[in-house]
């Protein structure tokens, strides 16, 4: 498996405190089955973006860890101004590997309503954005059929492993389930913070997936995706999501409790 969204590099965010951390947290990703990761720090308001300075702190890590895990650099990209000016000017600067995908977060209360023309504007500069974890967006869990006009544009959904399998709630999990039934999802990722409460564990949400939606989708979500993002390339053809390129209007129809329980 392989994990584009993970706070590895330590002391930069509110993810590894410390070497120590990072060195357990890199274990358990091993002992998971986890073989490549994306480091991708903060850049928000609260903490600052300096690639320097990640890329030294992921070589120290990769020296210690050998090559037992392939470690790579990214960012989990607030969308405030600041940062989507600066994102246009160095396309590479915030995206993984320094190529063509980038995660970007949104605001966990409301959504900037001209955030189309922004993701508009970064795919004109050979971006492609990355929506992480919106099954745990506040907005999108009254509303996730939103996603729908984004989709349309060519952004990707990432959802946390953690949301399949009831580690955030009973809403975040509820959407997550929700945006698999629809096909709306293209990659699964820890966006691992700590060893205990954010642990950078996989597994569960790829047997959950195996089991309820198939070994290739588990596949697809888990390693193949994932692996295109952390190499730059082109995703192969992807799964018709259902509705997305219907009227806005239209949001995609529920399908009842037990779909979200039993295999398709």
């Amino acid at each position: 498996m392989i994990d584009i969204h993970h706070h590895l590099l330590y002391g930069l965010d509110d993810g590894a405190r410390d070497l120590e951390t990072s060195l357990e947290m890199a274990k358990i990703a091993i002992g998971d089955g986890i073989t490549h990761i994306a480091c991708t720090p903060h850049a928000n308001n609260d903490y600052s973006f300096f690639p320097e300075k990640n890329a030294a702190l992921r070589a120290e890590l990769q020296e210690k860890i050998g090559d037992r895990l392939t470690l790579g650099l990214g960012c989990d990209f607030h969308l405030s101004y600041d940062n989507i000016e600066d994102a246009l000017a160095h396309p590479t600067k915030y995206s993984i590997n320094g190529k063509r995908y980038l995660l970007v977060e949104f605001p966990d209360f409301g959504i900037p309503k001209n955030i189309s023309s922004s993701f508009y504007e970064m795919a004109v500069a050979g971006m492609v954005p990355i929506l992480t974890h919106p099954e745990r967006n506040l907005t999108l869990m009254q509303k996730p059929e939103k996603l729908a006009q984004w989709l349309r544009m060519g952004c990707l959904v990432q959802v946390t492993a953690g949301s399949l399998v009831g580690g955030f709630g009973k809403g975040p999990l509820r959407i997550a389930r929700q945006l698999l039934d629809w096909g709306w999802v293209h990659i699964i990722a820890t966006d691992a913070h700590n060893i205990t409460s954010r642990p950078p564990v996989m597994s569960k949400a790829y047997e959950f997936i195996s089991y309820h939606y198939g070994a290739e989708e588990a596949e697809r979500l888990c390693v193949q995706n994932p692996r295109s993002v952390f190499l730059g390339e082109l995703l192969a053809e992807q799964p018709e999501p259902q509705r997305a390129f219907e009227e806005e209007s239209a949001a995609p129809k529920k399908r009842g409790m037990w779909s979200l329980f039993r295999r398709e």
